[in-house]
């Protein structure tokens, strides 16, 4: 277990550069098992969820090497192995695996995946597209098993009962190589859906329709990879930081934003009154006085992201007045609540079968001992911790190491004093 020390109260300046998106990072891996050749990745950003999907295509005979910001992952001597239950069950977004083994070898096992706990997030729209596509799918004791028959996958028409990013990427992972059109209706338009299909198109894959809500697959025999993808900007890093500037800033410049992916956050930002001039590849966000509360109603892309009602959470305490967060996508998305509440914030779940959670201005932080129950919980109680008066210990740290790269060295260069504390050793 790791934890982070952080000593609250330094105003923050300076730059910081935004790495590889991990929503798109963390479908990119499993993805690239349907190349028929060697594939490489940069900008990829040094989470553990990377190194855990490396153990994972470990199991499988498929060598990786993780250099800076360099992914290369060779399948080209794949073969069908159990996959390791730890790394599985450690992040939800192993459940790619199913899509892109059953485009890979037309059949998969796959351990029902683990990650956050964040409230439900059922798999029924994946089974529901795999089976269109022709496979058979049963689950027993937490263990999902696809099988196709002797005519393998084949195009078909499928409409999402709910927009879903994961069902929306395993539906294509799956179909990429099976004959016939495929075409998803109700699909999630998030940047990185757009991230995997410029990635299986840059490889000759036929996908159109990325980024809308109805998405056009035809099948294709092979894919080959012949240049370098380079993923998109995390905008979930990126807004995480435009809250930490906003809140403790004295000027900061966060660079490698794609503007355009955070629209509905930045205009939450400016709707509350703070400094932002916006570039074309950059936010400088200046010291913010005299804020305004706001009510935030979470929504799929492009609608204000869930994975971002924790970061702005902080900044509101500094609103004069009472501001809502509605959370329509994970209304039991609440961890970070009561952990809020020890370090002095006025905070509450108002409703948690309606997402409603009430922030009130707090302008007294003290710094205490919480607990970062995932990954976005445990960036709201960073930046809490870096508004605090005194020391913050946050347990679980590996937590937010799961969603943010070089976190340390970023905040620190900042001007924070934050330490990561692995068992009795210290790193910073």
């Amino acid at each position: 277990m790791s934890k982070l020390i952080v000593n609250g109260g330094n105003r923050l300046s300076g730059e910081v550069s935004i790495g590889g998106a991990k929503n798109s990072t963390v479908a990119l891996i499993p993805a690239a098992i349907l190349a028929d050749t060697p594939v490489r990745f940069d900008s990829v950003p040094d989470i553990l969820d990377v190194h855990n999907l490396m153990l994972i295509l470990k199991s499988m005979n498929v060598s990786s090497t993780f250099k800076g910001d360099i992914l290369t992952i060779d399948p080209t001597n794949i073969v069908e192995a159990p996959l390791p239950s730890k790394a599985i069950k450690s992040l939800r977004a192993s459940y790619y695996f199913m899509g892109a083994l059953l485009g890979r070898f037309q059949r998969a096992v796959v351990s029902f995946p683990g990650g956050d706990n964040i409230g439900p997030r059922p798999i029924d729209q994946h089974i529901k597209a795999f089976k269109a596509l022709g496979a058979e799918v049963s689950e027993v004791d937490g263990t999902v098993t696809i099988k196709t028959g002797p005519d393998g996958l084949h195009g078909a028409q499928i409409f999402l009962d709910i927009v879903s990013v994961g069902a929306t990427i395993n539906t294509i992972l799956a179909s990429v190589k099976a004959p016939g059109t495929t075409i998803i209706g109700n699909a999630a338009k998030e940047p990185e859906i757009i991230d995997i299909a410029t990635f299986l198109n840059n490889m000759g894959a036929n996908i159109r329709g990325a980024g809308t809500d109805v998405i056009r697959i035809e099948g294709v025999p092979t894919l080959q990879a012949k240049n370098t993808h380079t993923i998109i900007p995390d905008r979930i890093e990126a807004g995480t930081y435009l809250s930490l500037a906003a809140a403790m800033g004295d000027g900061v410049l966060i660079t490698n934003i794609i503007p355009e992916h955070l629209e509905s956050f930045v205009a939450k930002l400016e709707e509350m009154g703070c400094d932002l001039t916006v570039y074309e590849d950059s936010v400088y966000v200046g010291p913010s006085h005299n804020l305004k509360p706001i009510q935030i109603k979470v929504m799929p892309y492009p609608g204000f992201a869930t994975d971002l009602q924790q970061p702005i959470t902080p900044l509101l305490f500094k609103a004069d007045g009472q501001s809502m967060i509605i959370d329509t996508i994970y209304p039991q998305r609440i961890k970070h609540i009561s952990q809020l509440n020890k370090l002095g914030g006025n905070i509450k779940s108002k409703d948690t079968e309606e997402g409603i959670i009430v922030v009130n201005k707090s302008p007294h932080l003290t710094g205490a001992k919480v607990d970062a129950g995932e990954i976005r919980a445990g960036a709201s109680l960073l930046i809490a911790g870096l508004m605090a008066n005194g020391t913050t210990e946050i347990a679980h740290a590996e937590n937010i190491m799961r969603g943010y790269g070089s976190l340390v060295n970023k905040l620190t260069g900042l001007g924070a004093d934050v330490k990561l504390k692995i068992e009795d050793e210290e790193r910073v």
